[in-house]
């Protein structure tokens, strides 16, 4: 098993299973094959299984840590599992082409953290085929679409998050700068932490299933309460270098920003990044989402005020045990009674914890970080 670099994805075996599948005269036939072997397995005893499992990207180490763990998790099972990514979060086309080749290569299950809506019908056109699918970490649109998501709750992570921020503002006027993921693709996982995030706060999110529809400025009723701008709204793509440009732009439209959200903490690293160059490093609430063993430094250091943790081993655990039963029984994993999709939970980090907000602190979070 080999874990790819930097979102490259990774195609010696597909290479060599596609050229296998090109041999077969009849793509209908070979289609037709797939699901026969597919359904069949349901029940009956199975000597391999082969799952794909296709992440986001390589560049956050937060689906470095998943690609891992689920590796060890498949060893445990003696699943042959081909780990795959995009070159970016917002890369569906590589997830499209992973998904085809998986398809072609007759594995059994994909488990995705899906870039969005886009590869809708490749998935569609796998689980037409009898392939089980399942996701990790982003719920897609429609849910429906996988078997089940295995994800934090993102809405209440954003939620957290926002209440800590409003919190801390202590009814002082909010200046925020919003740096969300992505602005070409509408992915759940973005809206939900950024509507949850302005549900914290107390602002309105405006149109509920796209983002940068809030009133720009207005009164937050979380915490104190007071007065707030948002005085700019930028995709970050989830990276560091995303993070320091946006809030770059942002600093130059309004160097009195107070309050920064953002989709993931490698964004928030470069975010703080662009505020110390500003010599702003004091006196900014950053806060964040994901809850990384290797973000707790700052966290510790107050370069970020608070952190959203997730459980990206968590996630990898329960997805790789459900696609290994999928296949070899056919019962399908259930949701989180109320949701459509099963949570891993959600906690935050902090340092400088506030009434209300439950929290833990940094040497606290070394013991279950990523879980």
């Amino acid at each position: 098993m080999h874990i790819v670099e930097r979102g490259v994805i990774a195609r010696g075996r597909r290479k060599a299973l596609r050229s296998a599948a090109a041999a077969v005269a009849c793509v209908g036939l070979m289609a037709s094959s797939i699901v026969a072997v597919s359904q069949a397995t349901a029940g009956a005893t199975v000597k391999q299984v082969k799952v794909l499992l296709l992440l986001k990207d390589f560049i956050n180490p937060y689906w470095i840590f998943m690609a891992k763990a689920a590796e060890a998790d498949a060893a445990k099972l003696g699943i042959l599992l081909q780990v795959e990514a995009g070159s970016s979060d917002s890369d569906t086309s590589s997830q499209i082409t992973a998904i085809d080749e998986a398809i072609a290569a007759g594995d059994q299950g994909i488990i995705i953290a899906p870039n969005g809506p886009a590869v809708d019908n490749a998935l569609a056109q796998a689980k037409k085929l009898g392939i089980y699918i399942l996701a990790v970490d982003t719920v897609p649109t429609p849910a429906s679409i996988v078997q089940l998501t295995f994800a934090t709750n993102n809405t209440e992570a954003g939620l957290l998050v926002g209440k800590y921020a409003a919190a801390r503002l202590d009814g002082k006027a909010a200046v925020i700068a919003v740096l969300d993921d992505v602005t070409s693709e509408v992915v759940s996982v973005d809206v939900d932490r950024d509507h949850g995030f302005l549900e914290g706060m107390g602002i309105p999110v405006g149109k509920p299933d796209i983002n940068g529809f809030e009133p720009k400025s207005g009164h937050y009723t979380g915490g104190k309460g007071g007065t707030y701008q948002i005085a700019c709204q930028l995709p970050s793509f989830g990276s560091n270098t995303g993070g320091q440009t946006a809030m770059e732009t942002c600093l130059s439209k309004n160097p009195a920003i107070n309050l920064v959200y953002t989709i993931n903490e490698p964004s928030a690293q470069g975010a703080y990044k662009a505020l110390a160059d500003a010599g702003k490093g004091k006196g900014v609430i950053v806060v964040t989402i994901d809850g990384g063993c290797t973000n707790l430094p700052y966290v510790s250091s107050g370069e970020i005020s608070a952190t959203a943790g997730q459980f990206p081993g968590k996630m990898s655990d329960l997805a790789i045990q459900a696609i290994n039963n999928l296949v070899r029984t056919g019962v399908r994993p259930k949701p989180t009674p109320g949701l459509n999709f099963y949570n891993t939970g959600t906690e935050v980090y902090t340092n400088t914890p506030m009434p209300g907000v439950p929290s833990i602190n940094t040497t606290q979070a070394q013991k279950t970080c990523w879980g």
